[in-house]
């Protein structure tokens, strides 16, 4: 099989027993939802010169709805949420009766790499261009808010003129590759996996021939096991070859939202430079077999889990690389998960910074402040990690540096709560969200900070304002989902379904699951401070030794103990 000249697979014979699901590779070429009419009518990508040369003269009225609400996303732009509108009747209102006239920029950030150029230069569209807004995603992002389509040629220019972006940060396309905040500098890295974000964001992303994927495609690329890889479509990892040496072993099929599943190991390792080829050999696969018929059911994760890896690989190796992949042993795990929170040694002899902000809520009065105390104490680098922390890099005497950064409200020695907890967006800024998550963490911290201060916890708490998992609440300690409930008078509050004792392998002693979900365990939004306290003073007492994990604890607790 060739690919036709406009991108498009040529049709492969479809075997009997396989159900339509609007595949490409099997000539399954008619639109089968309003998304795949969109995509088909007009490459996304071209949206943004109608964005630059009318709609950012004309004004909100003027947008057609197709691209407000679909091609938008290829270029960051969402539609934030209309304030005032209650959670119980998200679900219940149209797209336009949701919607305010303002949006969400998501920035992209490969790697999560920033010099101070590039920070000051969103630290002032923040400021200028966001009412001073700046989050820092799980996925190493920065999302601004309060954007107005009549800026967006002057953002695009001023990102753009330090090497920023944000093409293809939303939509059904190839999203930001997720790589190690400390790739480069660490001290236990054998391979830089820099080169090859490098490289297949410079290839890859912006190309048509890939713009229209099923839907979403989230891969990440490190040696060190400090990025949630199990939850990405593609990841690779670092592994040692037998013969080979260093390489980086690879998994597909990973993701959340309401059908969570992990992604299964290939059993193939390939070396660096061979990455990038990989990385479009699967996302061309993903183009051509996804399914499309169903939006539901459009990631790769259900084509993984249909398909099995041994068939999945069979046709990567056959159809897309021609050539077969090396066999290669699973990585090694660090003794304890990574996280970079505190003053860590470099490679060079230097040190670097991580610091948590309070959820990954930043601002860019905040950032323009950062990007100061960090030329001041020798950094020209930041990172941002995938837990919604951040890092100041090459520093040759951390403490005076850690103390400027609390001065920010950027703690590098945070409690427990403070390091591990994350929230999603919420109802403050998305139309999907059914309750408030930024303010509702941050005062949960708050609290158990105060109740439990004595107490050393090392406890995950993961914040969503809907069931979409985008703070990856089954993989949590804690996972909190939001929803309406009745509260103790009967009237309906915030409150959320608990998710008890998810887990990554990000060390050897941890393992991937989903967590828990007890029948009927749904907390109020008010209750959770008491709720998560009376949890947290069970597992200490209850836990089997001062090693055993909440997430294990929780796996084979009495369900009485988890109420």
């Amino acid at each position: 099989m060739t690919d036709r000249a406009d991108g498009a697979p040529s049709a492969r014979v479809r075997p009997a027993a396989t159900r339509t699901e609007g595949q490409w590779a099997y000539g399954q070429r008619e639109p089968l939802n309003s998304n795949e009419e969109i995509k088909k009518d007009e490459d996304p990508l071209r949206v943004r010169e109608r964005i630059e040369e009318v709609y950012a003269h004309r004004g909100f009225a003027t947008i057609d709805p197709a691209d407000l609400r679909s091609r938008f996303r290829w270029w960051g732009l969402y539609t934030q949420r209309r304030p005032g509108i209650e959670g119980g009747r998200t679900a219940a209102l149209q797209p336009e009766e949701l919607e305010d006239e303002f949006f969400m920029l998501r920035v992209r950030i490969d790697g999560g790499r920033l010099d101070l150029a590039q920070l000051r230069v969103i630290a002032g569209i923040s400021t200028e261009f966001a009412s001073d807004t700046a989050d820092i995603t799980d996925r190493q992002n920065i999302q601004l808010h309060w954007v107005r389509i009549e800026d967006m040629p002057e953002i695009w220019s001023r990102l753009e003129k330090v090497g920023l972006s944000t093409t293809e940060a939303c939509g059904d396309c190839p999203r930001v590759v997720v790589g190690s905040p400390v790739a480069g500098i660490a001290e236990d890295e054998l391979i830089d996996a820099t080169p090859a974000i490098e490289e297949i964001t410079a290839r890859f992303v912006g190309d048509p021939q890939l713009s229209n994927l099923p839907r979403k495609f989230k891969s990440a690329v490190t040696w060190l096991a400090d990025v949630p890889y199990e939850i990405n479509d593609l990841a690779f990892l670092g592994a040692v070859h037998p013969e080979h040496g260093p390489g980086f072993d690879i998994r597909v099929g990973g993701g959340l939202s309401t059908a969570p599943m992990l992604a299964q190991r290939l059993g193939a390792w390939v070396p660096l430079d061979r990455v990038p080829e990989v990385w479009e050999g699967v996302t061309r696969l993903f183009r051509d077999y996804g399914y499309r018929r169903l939006r539901n059911r459009a990631r790769l994760k259900y084509l993984v889990a249909d398909w099995g890896v041994e068939r999945f690989r069979a046709v990567l190796e056959d159809e897309y690389l021609h050539h077969r992949l090396e066999d290669g042993p699973p990585p090694v795990l660090p003794d304890r998960p990574i996280d970079h929170i505190g003053v860590h040694r470099q490679r060079d002899g230097r040190y670097y910074v991580g610091a948590a902000p309070v959820v990954g809520r930043t601002s860019g009065t905040m950032l323009a402040a950062l990007a100061d105390v960090a030329r001041a104490h020798g950094s020209t680098r930041i990172r941002l990690t995938p837990h919604q922390k951040l890092l100041v890099l090459d520093v040759a005497q951390p403490q005076p540096l850690v103390r400027a950064l609390r001065g920010l409200g950027l703690e590098a020695e945070p409690s427990g709560w403070r390091r591990n907890t994350m929230a999603c967006t919420g109802i403050e800024y998305c139309k999907l969200a059914i309750v408030d998550t930024k303010q509702r963490a941050a005062t949960v911290i708050t609290e158990l900070e105060q109740r439990l201060r004595d107490q050393h916890i090392d406890i995950s708490i993961n914040v969503n304002g809907c069931p979409n998992a985008c703070a990856r609440t089954q993989i949590a300690d804690i996972g909190l989902k939001g929803q309406v409930m009745n509260g103790p008078d009967g009237s309906q509050v915030d409150g959320f379904q608990v998710h008890l004792g998810g887990s990554l392998a990000l060390s050897r002693d941890s393992d991937g699951r989903v967590g828990r979900k007890l029948r009927g365990l749904k907390v109020t939004a008010d209750e959770l401070p008491d709720y998560i306290e009376r949890l947290a003073l069970r597992y200490l007492a209850g836990r089997s030794d001062a090693d055993e994990s909440f997430a294990h604890w929780a796996d084979s607790a009495p369900e009485e103990e988890l109420r």
